[in-house]
């Protein structure tokens, strides 16, 4: 009796220690695999994370004007905005203008509240530099009338509408700027009465990567299906050329675009030559140049999808659909086609979504009429330096992205995206 309770123990212990083993052997496993992909997780933290985390704190936090007059913005706390704001208040102003001005600080205040008010640079730049002249003395006791001397424009209750609205630290006025639309002073949302421009922007944007993507199809449908039909030999050969843009540089394949298209290049040339018009034809920096070099650049994001997938079709399945009395276009549309649907989906959305985010090729070829919503944010972040507004408008485009994303999953489903 004593033995078997022995055995019964010694076994007992002997299953701790192997559960006890085993439990380190996968705490081995699982600290090994998360050194393994640690690497990768510090890339996409540093390259998407901190990055897009950035650029949404960016849209909201806008501190510059509160940093630069914080005790005007202070005293415009009470102000009901219905009348111009009292002399302390002006005093204020004026005081803080002369310290920027001497702190050359006046140009960092003039351009953020230009923003909300465009003409408001001018007056204030031209009034810091009055103030700088007048003794700190003078406008401590008449602040308010050397202000009012310095420009009319301070009388003007709209003028410290627009300086109050931008005071706060944060504020969702990019992100409804970038939506065209506008707080007022009582807090209301309307529509921008100034220019109008951002919802036309993100449409053309849409509509322009639209046109990229079906004609990619058009194009990329066909030749992957042949390529996918020939022996292999010859479509290996012909791979090649499809592959070929990719080992060249993005700025030679859109600079050789713009030898092709301007007035006096090789189309145009050619044209004339053969008598089929006249006079050269505007193609270089129109919408059309941006949808014809982006639609050379994003052919073999559809070509390949697809073609992996065609390859993997069995012939029989076309053959059988036939033998049973189909014919070839409804055995093509009712048997092939649907099998190709997963590189389809790959490829449709590989060049909607890069398309949709170009900004290299528009940028050069585009001229204005082929801008697209990249380029804004391009211009607001290295001209303007309007990096609120940038932030905002990167911010919407990433929304859309993901909501279009969204409704094609809920319509086609992103099961059925095959790259190969």
């Amino acid at each position: 009796m004593s033995a078997m309770r022995t055995t019964i123990l010694n076994s007992e212990a002997l299953t701790r220690d192997e559960a006890k083993s085993a439990r380190r052997e996968v705490q081995r496993h699982k600290r090994t695999a998360f050194f393994l992909v640690a690497p990768l997780l510090v890339f996409i933290t540093l390259s998407f994370v901190v990055p897009i985390g950035t650029m949404l704190y960016r849209g909201v936090h806008n501190p510059a004007v509160a940093e630069l007059i914080p005790e005007t913005l202070e005293l415009l706390e009470d102000w009901d905005g219905k009348q111009v704001p009292s002399s302390r208040v002006m005093t204020s102003l004026a005081l803080d203008l002369q310290r920027l001005a001497k702190i050359r600080r006046s140009g960092k205040l003039a351009e953020e509240i230009n923003r909300a008010r465009p003409g408001m640079s001018s007056i204030i730049k031209s009034s810091a530099r009055k103030m700088k002249k007048t003794p700190q003395d003078e406008l401590v006791n008449s602040g308010a009338a050397h202000l009012l001397n310095a420009h009319k424009a301070w009388a003007d209750v709209k003028i410290w509408r627009a300086i109050k609205s931008v005071g706060g630290v944060y504020s969702a006025r990019n992100y409804l700027k970038s939506l065209d639309l506008e707080r007022n002073f009582d807090g209301e949302i309307q529509v921008r009465k100034a220019t109008k421009i951002y919802l036309q922007l993100y449409g053309k944007t849409l509509k322009i990567a639209l046109y990229i993507t079906l004609l990619c199809l058009i194009l990329g449908y066909p030749l992957a299906y042949f390529l996918a039909n020939i022996p292999s030999k010859l479509s290996n050969l012909l791979m090649i050329f499809v592959l070929l843009p990719f080992w060249t540089s993005l700025l030679v394949r859109t600079t050789a675009w713009i030898a092709l298209l301007q007035t006096n290049g090789v189309i145009n040339s050619f044209f004339m030559g053969i008598g089929l018009t006249t006079e050269p034809l505007d193609m270089l920096y129109t919408r059309f140049a941006t949808i014809i070099a982006m639609t050379h650049i994003l052919l073999p994001f559809m070509i390949l999808p697809l073609y992996s997938v065609m390859k993997g079709i069995d012939a029989s399945y076309m053959r059988a659909a036939m033998s049973m009395g189909a014919r070839p276009m409804r055995a093509f549309f009712t048997v092939y086609l649907p099998n190709t649907l997963p590189g389809l989906s790959a490829g449709a959305l590989l060049v909607f979504i890069i398309s949709v985010g170009y900004y290299i090729t528009p940028a050069l070829v585009g001229g204005t009429d082929g801008q697209m919503i990249s380029n804004i944010i391009a211009f607001h972040m290295q001209q303007s330096n309007n990096w609120g507004l940038a932030a905002a408008l990167g911010t919407l485009l990433l929304a859309v992205i993901l909501t279009l994303y969204w409704v094609y999953d809920r319509l086609v489903g992103s099961n059925n995206i095959k790259l190969g």
